[in-house]
């Protein structure tokens, strides 16, 4: 992307933050009831917008994100790249569902316009509690496969939300796949799309570099041998003819000091992936990425 951060649909980059407080909670009316507070005073904290009614019996600090509310309702909490995108991680996946975990001894409600994705979670924790993010990752794997689940793990990677010893628990559980991806992941990725380019091509024999600094071009997605130049353009960022112009100086720069630049957009990454690998191979074949 190109010396910024870029972001992909449906999954914000990794410097948005979650949306609630550790301390946002969803409550049973019960356990309102068993702490002390009267009918009346529900009824009042919901009319002063204290607390949102989820469902039936079901509230909601009023800080607590219509997402995570909706996962309440269902059941249970969020989980899998829903989770992954409420924690400001990337994720490929559109968000036009709502994946939900709930626990073994738990049943998913329907309720209005539900079109929640149902996980049955073995974990610990209370009934509406956010999934641990080493959890989230091995949702991810089973759910989405090993390619999304490398884009999240990068994502926790570079942004710190994941520990050795979750990444430890995540070897040791997630079987031959998630060790494969823990094996070749870094904590240095840019972007999803500069995680999944580099994933894709793994297994190509091609001596790729990321986030390097070239002369009179800036900080560059991916470098392939020691000319060709890979940038991945998320829309966010790239969809205004500032950025274009920016992209468009790059360019040149980069062919004045002897780069090649192979310049693609999330829709052809993650949509038309055949054309992408095509146009990098055929550059490689014709030796564009090397100083002879």
């Amino acid at each position: 992307m190109g010396g910024g951060d870029h972001g992909m649909p449906g999954a914000r980059a990794a410097t948005m933050v979650a949306v609630c407080g550790a301390d946002d909670e969803i409550h049973l009316f019960d356990e309102l009831r068993r702490g002390g507070m009267s009918r009346r005073a529900i009824a009042r904290h919901v009319s002063e917008g204290h607390l949102i009614r989820a469902a039936r019996g079901l509230y909601a600090d009023r800080r607590v994100c219509a997402p995570r509310r909706t996962a309440a309702a269902h059941g249970g909490a969020l989980a899998c790249v829903s989770a992954a995108r409420h924690l400001g991680l990337w994720v490929l996946s559109p968000d036009d569902e709502l994946h939900v975990g709930v626990g073994g001894h738990r049943h998913p409600r329907v309720h209005d316009g539900c079109r929640c994705v149902t996980h049955w979670d073995d974990g610990p924790g209370a009934a509406f509690a956010p999934v641990s993010v080493p959890r989230v990752l091995r949702q991810v794997l089973r759910c989405r496969g090993v390619e999304e689940f490398f884009v999240v793990l990068e994502s926790a990677l570079r942004t710190g939300q994941i520990t050795r010893a979750g990444v430890a628990w995540l070897r040791a559980t997630g079987g031959p796949a998630a060790r494969e991806a823990i094996a070749y992941a870094r904590d240095d990725a840019d972007s999803g799309l500069e995680s999944l380019v580099r994933w894709r091509l793994r297994d190509r024999g091609l001596r790729l570099r990321t986030q390097m600094s070239i002369v009179s071009v800036g900080r560059v997605d991916i470098l392939i041998g020691e000319r060709l130049l890979v940038e991945v353009d998320g829309v966010e960022n790239h969809d205004g003819t500032s950025h274009r112009h920016k992209d468009l100086v790059r360019d040149a720069h980069a062919v004045i000091w002897g780069y090649v630049t192979l310049r693609f957009d999330y829709a052809m990454v993650v949509h038309d992936w055949e054309t992408v690998e095509a146009a990098i191979l055929a550059a490689v074949d014709r030796g564009l990425h090397r100083t002879d």
